[in-house]
């Protein structure tokens, strides 16, 4: 009997004996994953990398790192506290941030090398820095610009010979043989912008940058777009100290977008030349690439509706231009980074979706397709790097398994479209970044019981070199919480529509047999996410699993790299397929035996937010409580090329947009089930978006919870602002999912 109770005992000692993981700790210190490096880099002449990374004091103070792959040393380039100025960053780059999700950072967000590998471009505080590694650290630094300059989106030319960087709606250069400063474009002020990407390219589209180098030096090819025919929405910032009135240009579904123009200028200076972009002004610019030749553009032009896209080969000086190809769909085309220009044949690798899954081809300057490079009912995620000499390219996809993110390689030839070669090695996600000859890359590597290692590898996969291998070991941050580590399970239900529907559940630490739990959901369901992983993180989700909840997350039809088909179950309204997925979630986890299917809540943000309001409007009766941040709740309030992509505009989709708003739900809604959160200085799903809500729930007497962040933002993202959401929305589940114990 006694040694019958030893597993019991053991397991009892070690979960009291475990430190637990806090809302406090997940946002205060030392980041969780650990030495973690970020935006990592291999240098043009492949001997060192760079990065960025967090404090082991502050997480969220970055500072620039150098590897050197022969020695193994690492060395702290930049100490971006040492060097800060304190400066207040310009509404711009907030804008900037925002829109590239790293508003919550202090320090260097970004980075770029110049072409021989010997110096670094960076800015901190908006003040441009020239770095030289090998200099002494009294000498490595040469500020570029004068204190008080913004500076967006400074990079060095291909050649090396010069900065550009746009500042108050300007293109400018610096000349670095003699740090002339030049300015490129005069008329850039109030709705006039020139060599910044439009609001809906940064949310939308994946393109943050308005003007791009030609390959050797000899002229810009940049964006200017005018505003002023975009509505201006007058909303409020309320801040703790003062109430802001803002009128802000927000291109809402169905109104006027910017409209954009395309020149070439020279980086010393001159008239621009413009681009013929088309008889219809009403387009979106998706992205811009030179041809190797420097002589030539290469002009993704998207159509209102987005479903044409256009590659337009056109020659910089104006004189002559020719569609290459286009792609159409009846529903809409998704925008991807993957176009390469060849090198050794007139030709390039493109991506489409046009067998319903994503996948790589080789087509000719000409626009005939020569021949197919990858093949399946898979998707390609990313391609990473050709090897023209060796005939190779590589490339990431899920493609044994949807959940995982792999390396693979395969000939140039289109022999191998079948049967790819996996280089990546270990089950779970891997993020690559190869050398600019591609003969080495590095590694970022997770799952859900290891936290991000990071190591340099050879061509073929074989490694090299840890670059951070992060165990989790004494010393780790995590390793005081390692006992109360919660193993994910991974599963598939089926959609209505006979679809696989994959999610993850977390049983609760030390759960009891015959104990029913309360059940936390959590997800996204929106395209262009995948929330279900099998990659590290997830702390709160691994805090509510610590604290009695069975944690379970699901992704719905229309969520990425499931094909075609599964994305495009949403087409013409939003919430339908993607609420009947989750509620066959919900029906799976009240049939299991340790589940309280009385005590199910439900949280998200964002589209997920707006998926818990659609859930309690269609479904309230199914679960207890639910928290929506910062959500969605009238989609002609929402941005023209996120919504317009799958609502299409609200003259010719009328019902569509009705139906897929919350309003329209809203008898559904019942009191004291909804905690509803949102910062008041959203400017992507504006407070509007909530106010509307509000007084609707108010006008029909539905009572509710809520909870608004004066100048906050739509992420939150100040450590302070996520550890109180995350907290009370902790509070909030325990007081309704977690009954009180029986009276005695």
């Amino acid at each position: 009997m006694r040694w019958l109770l030893l597993p019991v005992f053991v397991l009892w000692s070690a979960l009291v004996s475990a430190e637990r993981l806090s809302i406090d700790r997940i946002f205060d210190g030392a980041s969780l994953a650990g030495e973690s490096p970020n935006a990592l880099t291999v240098t043009p002449d492949g001997r060192h990398i760079a990065y960025l990374r967090g404090r082991a004091d502050d997480q969220f103070q970055i500072d620039l790192w150098l590897h050197d792959i022969h020695t193994g040393k690492a060395t702290r380039l930049v100490d971006s506290a040492a060097l800060s100025e304190g400066k207040e960053l310009s509404d711009a780059e907030k804008a900037r941030r925002e829109r590239a999700r790293t508003a919550g950072s202090k320090g260097i967000s970004s980075y770029r090398w110049s072409p021989d590998g010997k110096r670094l471009l960076f800015t901190l505080e908006e003040r441009l820095w020239l770095c030289d590694p090998a200099a002494p650290a009294s000498k490595r630094l040469r500020a570029l610009t004068p204190k008080g300059m913004d500076v967006l989106d400074a990079r060095i030319s291909p050649r090396g010979g010069f900065v550009a960087f746009v500042s108050k709606q300007n293109l400018y250069t610096i000349e670095l043989a003699d740090n002339q400063l030049r300015q490129l474009t005069h008329d850039g002020a109030g709705t006039i912008h020139n060599g910044e990407a439009e609001f809906v390219a940064q949310e939308e589209m994946g393109r943050r940058s308005g003007y791009w180098w030609a390959r050797d030096d000899s002229a810009i090819a940049f964006e200017r777009y005018d505003e002023s025919g975009v509505d201006e929405v007058e909303r409020s910032e309320v801040y703790p100290d003062r109430t802001v009135t803002l009128r802000q240009r927000y291109p809402a579904a169905g109104r006027p977008n910017a409209t954009v123009k395309v020149g070439v200028i020279a980086p010393t200076g001159g008239e621009p030349r413009w681009i013929d972009l088309g008889t219809n002004p009403d387009i979106y610019l998706a992205r811009v690439d030179w041809l190797p030749d420097s002589k030539r553009l290469a002009i993704q032009r998207e159509s209102r509706n987005q479903r044409r896209l256009d590659l337009i080969l056109a020659a910089a000086d104006g004189s002559a231009q020719q569609i290459a190809l286009s792609e159409t769909r009846d529903t809409w085309i998704n925008l991807n980074n993957d176009l390469r220009f060849l090198r050794n044949e007139d030709g390039f690798v493109w991506a489409s979706e046009r067998s319903g899954y994503k996948h790589l081809y080789v087509f000719g300057l000409d626009g005939a397709l020569r021949r197919t490079l990858t093949r399946g009912d898979w998707d390609v995620d990313h391609l990473l790097a050709l090897d023209e000499k060796k005939g190779l390219f590589y490339f990431s996809a899920g493609r044994e398994d949807v959940l995982q993110s792999q390396v693979y390689v395969a000939r140039l030839d289109g022999s191998q479209a079948d049967a790819p070669r996996r280089i990546s090695a270990g089950d779970g996600w891997h993020d690559a970044v190869f050398g600019e000859d591609a003969s080495v890359w590095v590694d970022t590597f997770s799952n859900p019981g290891t936290p991000p290692q990071v190591s340099l590898r050879k061509s073929n996969g074989e490694r090299i070199a840890w670059i951070e291998r992060n165990e989790l070991k004494e010393g780790h941050p995590f390793w005081p919480y390692r006992d109360s580590l919660v193993t994910p399970e991974y599963g598939t239900l089926e959609s209505e529509s006979g679809e696989a529907l994959h999610y993850r559940l977390y049983k609760p630490l030390g759960m009891q047999a015959g104990r029913k739990y309360p059940v936390f959901m959590n997800y996204y369901g929106g395209p262009g996410s995948q929330f279900v992983r099998k990659v590290w993180g997830n702390y709160f989700e691994q805090y509510m699993a610590a604290n009695g909840y069975v944690v379970f997350s699901l992704d719905n039809r229309g969520s990425p790299r499931r094909g075609r088909h599964f994305s495009d179950a949403i087409f013409k309204q939003l919430g339908k397929p993607e609420i009947a997925d989750q509620l066959k979630g919900v029906a799976w986890l009240k049939s299991q035996p340790f589940v309280d299917g009385q005590h199910i809540g439900i949280f998200g943000w964002s589209y997920g937010g707006y998926q818990t309001l659609m859930l309690l409007a269609k479904a309230g009766k199914e679960f207890a409580a639910g928290v929506a941040v910062a959500p969605v709740t009238d989609w002609a309030l929402y941005d023209t090329h996120y919504t317009e992509r799958f609502l299409d505009t609200p003259q010719n989709n009328a019902e569509g947009y009705e139906k897929s708003g919350v309003l329209h739900w809203l008898d559904g809604i019942e009191s004291h089930k909804l905690l509803l959160v949102h910062g008041m200085a959203d400017d992507n799903v504006l407070f509007s978006n909530s106010t509307k809500l509000m007084a609707a729930l108010q006008n029909k007497g539905v009572q509710f919870d809520l909870m608004t962040y004066p100048g906050a933002k739509h992420g939150l993202s100040t450590p302070a602002l996520r550890k109180h959401v995350y907290t009370m929305i902790t509070q909030y589940f325990d007081a309704r999912l977690k009954p009180a114990p029986a009276a005695p």
